[in-house]
């Protein structure tokens, strides 16, 4: 299955903002972003005017690689996102917080929606008793997400649990309550700039 390949820190400093995309190492003072607060390449420290265009482009790319998604999948959401009945934005924010890995990594069980990735493919979690094997798996409101085996598995230091999910200590176990909303959203990215771009 394709998945985003090459150095992650570049994506933080091309963005601008931290993605987390390599769990604790972002909040330390290794961090590529705290040490190089500039995009990558010669030209990192010039300053560039970027057109409505290139600020669409950014915001996008942002909300992909946070969920470590590529651009035909990405684009899949966004075509189902604007086919829904609602509000398209809050669409395609539900259908993104809905995927398997990062409803494992919402839940503190993994350091990264990466790693989060890895774990699902190899089988680690179940979904309502069924081992579930894809990481886009669109996991739905009543559905209790839980380890094949909870030795292997490390809950992540420091993490909240939002308020669509709830957890149970001593079953250990996660339910996935209701869909999130723009209530909730807590990104690094702006959706409707992603909206419009694709709206081109």
């Amino acid at each position: 299955m394709a998945r985003i390949t090459g150095p992650k820190c570049r994506m933080c400093r091309r963005s601008g903002v931290k993605l987390y995309l390599k769990g604790t190492r972002c909040d330390s003072d290794k961090c590529a972003l705290n040490r190089r607060p500039y995009a990558p390449g010669q030209h990192g420290n010039a300053r560039s005017r970027k057109s409505d265009y290139g600020l669409q482009l950014r915001e996008k790319q942002k909300a992909k690689w946070t969920y470590g998604i590529l651009e035909r999948q990405f684009r899949k959401y966004i075509t189902k996102a604007m086919e829904s009945k609602g509000i398209t934005g809050e669409n395609l924010y539900r259908t993104l917080e809905s995927r398997l890995d990062n409803v494992i990594f919402r839940s503190g069980l993994a350091v990264s929606r990466a790693q989060a990735r890895q774990m699902a493919r190899s089988g680690l979690f179940m979904i309502n008793d069924r081992v579930a094997k894809t990481p886009s798996h669109a996991v739905r409101p009543g559905d209790v997400v839980k380890p094949v085996d909870f030795s292997k598995v490390h809950l992540r230091e420091g993490f909240i649990l939002p308020e669509w999910i709830s957890a149970n200590v001593k079953g250990r176990y996660i339910t996935y309550e209701r869909y999130p909303t723009l209530e909730d959203f807590d990104g690094n990215y702006e959706i409707q700039s992603i909206i419009d771009f694709y709206s081109r």
